[in-house]
């Protein structure tokens, strides 16, 4: 089980219909929410599903990010 923060920009196996790969996690729990960092649409998608269609983490989101939430 790979672990996650708020803040962490990660790649997804298929892109959103504008074209991106990569998108931004906004909350975590039983659901993820994310935002498309190409058009900025945000989804909650089911951890589960989250998981399965990752692709890399590009980055790791910032400890001053995570503090907000």
């Amino acid at each position: 089980m790979t672990v996650f923060q708020v803040g962490d920009v990660i790649r997804l196996k298929k892109p959103h219909p504008c074209g991106g790969y990569e998108w931004k996690i906004l909350r975590i729990g039983a659901d993820f929410r994310l935002e498309c960092l190409t058009c900025g649409h945000t989804v909650m998608l089911p951890r589960s599903e989250v998981e399965r269609r990752l692709k890399t983490v590009v980055s790791a989101g910032s400890t001053n990010e995570r503090s907000k939430s």
